[in-house]
Parts: structure tokens; sequence; C-alpha cells
């Protein structure tokens, strides 16, 4: 299982990693001055002040993802990441008519247990993970980078996560995760459908709303849609997200961090004077 794996401990963080985390107390505005803006996210979701927008089923949310070969999984500290090569896109919805956003990679963030563990909440429920697609506008722009806080630059897809039955579709995530217990390691996987992580097509009520990545640097002018019907994943699979280390092997931890990954969830954000829209009644 160990091929493609990276055994050195020679994980260089990026511009955007000064020693951020999840502790409390942590000031990512000290750092990254766009977390103090005020259409952040986080958010918690009122279903009943949620406007129903008749518009949006104009033209159809219409993803279209293709299977990705050669998929890299990463344990990078914060989350796992997982890093498509083949052009899955999607159209339609809340974006702009013509303009075509382009899946880049899917996050997780999960609780070490699972009474909590999203980053959103509807109505103050937590769920126990929540899945982000993470799409940037190629019409526009000639990557991720580029569309960073700029006004139709990015698209997140957000599903909230449940414990139930085993997620087929998963499973080619969770059976390496063992194989990226810590920061920095990475894995190829032959195979992964990004189709697998959308709801049923009757199932594909949803909410939009504005808003900002929910890590730092968390630029804004972010469109947020989240689906309203959960994914479902085992207990023993999430059990393998919540085995993940938070440090490089060998990193000699701080006192009261037991170096877990989990927990990885910005607290919500004030609402401000935004509007979410509903795509149902």
């Amino acid at each position: 299982m160990a091929d493609n794996v990276n055994e050195e401990s020679d994980y260089v963080p990026g511009k955007d990693e000064l020693d951020w985390g999840y502790e409390e107390g942590v000031e990512w505005g000290l750092h990254f001055p766009a977390a103090n803006g005020e259409y952040q996210s986080p958010i918690n979701l009122n279903s009943r002040e949620a406007q129903y927008d008749p518009s949006l089923l104009d033209a159809g949310l219409s993803p279209n993802y293709v299977v990705c070969r050669e998929c890299e999984v990463i344990n990078d500290g914060h989350t796992v990441r997982i890093l498509l090569k083949s052009k899955s896109v999607v159209t339609g919805g809340p974006l702009p008519s013509d303009h075509e956003y382009e899946l880049h990679e899917v996050r997780f963030h999960w609780g070490k247990e699972n009474q909590r563990g999203s980053e959103h909440t509807v109505n103050f429920k937590a769920f126990p993970m929540e899945l982000h697609l993470i799409h940037w506008n190629n019409t526009l722009f000639n990557s991720l980078e580029d569309a960073l806080g700029k006004k139709n630059g990015v698209l997140i897809i957000a599903l909230f996560v449940q414990i139930g039955k085993e997620h087929l579709g998963l499973k080619a995530i969770t059976e390496v995760l063992q194989d990226l217990q810590y920061k920095g390691k990475n894995k190829i996987i032959p195979c992964f459908n990004p189709n697998t992580l959308l709801p049923d097509p009757l199932l594909r009520d949803y909410w939009v709303y504005e808003g900002s990545l929910t890590t730092p640097p968390c630029s804004e002018k972010v469109t947020w849609i989240l689906f309203r019907y959960p994914l479902t994943i085992s207990q023993l699979q999430i059990e393998e997200f919540r085995r993940l280390r938070s440090h490089i092997k060998g990193a000699e931890l701080l006192e009261g961090n037991d170096g877990m990954l989990g927990d990885n969830f910005r607290p919500t954000q004030p609402l401000s004077d935004r509007i979410i829209r509903a795509a149902f009644q």
C-alpha cells in the first residue's frame, strides 16, 4: 500500500501557512487581513430566513464531472485534500450564464466526535463532517490563485456528511488514509469519481450565499452552494480521518496538543446584511 507515499518529512509550508491552526483564541486576522471582512464563512444557516429564488432554477445547476485518474491525496496538517487532475466543471444555477467553473480540489472538515465537525450549521445543528468542492471560474481566470478574492472568481459546493452506511465513492480515499498519517504525506490513487460526492439528482435542493474561504487567506467574493441533503459515510470511514495527525513524523508537540487532526472547522461568522437564497420552497 505504501507506493507513492512521501516517507521523508521534507514538507515545506506555502506562503498561506504562516502558523495558523484551529486552537481557541487564534487570531487569523492578524496575519490574514481578509479574515476580518464582513462577509466571512462559514455561517449558521437559518432555513426559515432563506428566501426562495425561482430564478436559480432557470438554468439548472449542471455539474459535468469526470472520473479522475492519478489523483493526489494529501494530508497537509490542516485537512485532507484531493487534487484533481482531470477537467471537471459546473455551470448554471446561481453562476453567471456562459461561465464555467472548474473543480480544483476537494477538502474535508470533521469533528473528533460525531456531534460536531461541519463548518456551516443549519438551524444551529452541526454535522460530523462537511466536504468542500472548490472551483474557480476558468472563463475569466487562469488558475484558482488568480481567481481568489475576485468577483465571480470562486465557487465552493458544500456537502454535509452524516453517519450511516458506508460511502462507496469515498472508499478510494478512506482506504488510503492509513498511508497519510502524518502532515506532508501524499499518495497518488489510480481512480476517483467526484460525481459520487453529489447527492442523487432528485435531492439537489440547495442554498446559496456569498462568503469567503473558510481557511487562510479567507478571501471573500466566494459563491457558496450548500446542498440541503447530506451524504452518508460509515462510522468506520470517519474514524479513518480521526486517526490522522496534524504534525510531521517525530515532531515535538506543545503541551495540551494531542497531535490528532480533527475539529478542523472555523466557528460560524456573522451573517451581517447577507441574504441566503434557496432553490426550493
